[in-house]
């Protein structure tokens, strides 16, 4: 007869091209982790334990974006071992800070950087793991919101879809009384395109929205960037610089920044 551990759903957290960041996400649950842990047997975790048990995976929750031909591969057996996949952070579901270089040569790159390119071996583009493998549910942020990450984890527990808020971050500043900076201070904020998901933080503190959530759904993207270069006076170079951060390779801010 199977324990009672034995018989708890697998999890297990993967890391590809990223900074960690969003599994820490996960760590700074605190007590909250330790909930999950008891519904859960974390069956790989490296980032918060040497422990490890072989699939398959009830839940996997994979970091990181696609950079070398060995990640081709690897995602790949991550899919066959995995119920279900989920990806957590913008390099996991747009390709993340790395995805730049997708817009020049990275040949070039290699040649400039390292003393014996010949020793490097990558692709020519940083994609998201939905590029390589069928992705169950996508998580954004960067990092990612524990509060949503709590959420995704127990709609798995109970069967069921996650319930994450599919509005802007124009609407986080209204529900937490930040006065908009687009329309009285002139910043060039990405808020009205935006997913919602960090409760408005930078634009709390006076700094316009980066897009850390990715493109929000039904988003008006060139009308927000014709405001801009009417409006606040913003050159192209500004624009780009705004659209390529973490999530340059999503299509809409990818599209809006190469039709510059």
């Amino acid at each position: 007869m199977l324990s009672s551990a034995t018989k708890k759903p697998k999890l297990a957290v993967w890391k590809f091209a990223s900074c960690d960041g969003c599994q820490l996400s996960l760590l700074d649950c605190e007590d909250e982790l330790l909930a999950i842990a008891g519904a859960l047997t974390i069956a790989k975790f490296p980032e918060a334990s040497r422990a490890f048990a072989r699939g398959p995976y009830d839940l996997s929750l994979v970091e990181g974006s696609i950079t070398t031909p060995d990640d081709v591969e690897r995602i790949k057996r991550i899919r066959q071992q995995s119920k279900l996949l989920v990806t957590i952070g913008a390099c996991a579901t747009a390709g993340g800070i790395q995805a730049l270089r997708n817009f020049q040569d990275v040949n070039e790159y290699i040649r400039l950087v390292y003393a014996h390119p010949e020793y490097i071996t990558t692709l020519d583009r940083s994609t998201p793991i939905a590029d390589h493998v069928k992705v169950d549910f996508e998580l954004r942020g960067c990092p990612i919101s524990k509060t949503q990450l709590l959420e995704v984890i127990t709609a798995f527990l109970n069967g069921r879809r996650p319930r994450l808020s599919n509005y802007s971050v124009c609407e986080e500043c209204k529900l937490r009384g930040t006065v908009c900076l687009a329309v009285a201070e002139d910043v060039n904020c990405l808020g009205p395109v935006t997913q919602a998901g960090c409760g408005a933080l930078c634009p709390a503190y006076r700094r316009g929205c980066f897009g850390c959530f990715g493109p929000r759904e039904n988003l008006n993207l060139p009308s927000l960037v014709a405001w801009w270069q009417s409006e606040l006076g913003l050159k192209p170079a500004q624009v780009e610089l705004a659209l390529r951060t973490m999530n340059a390779w999503s299509p809409p801010f990818k599209e809006a920044s190469e039709n510059l």
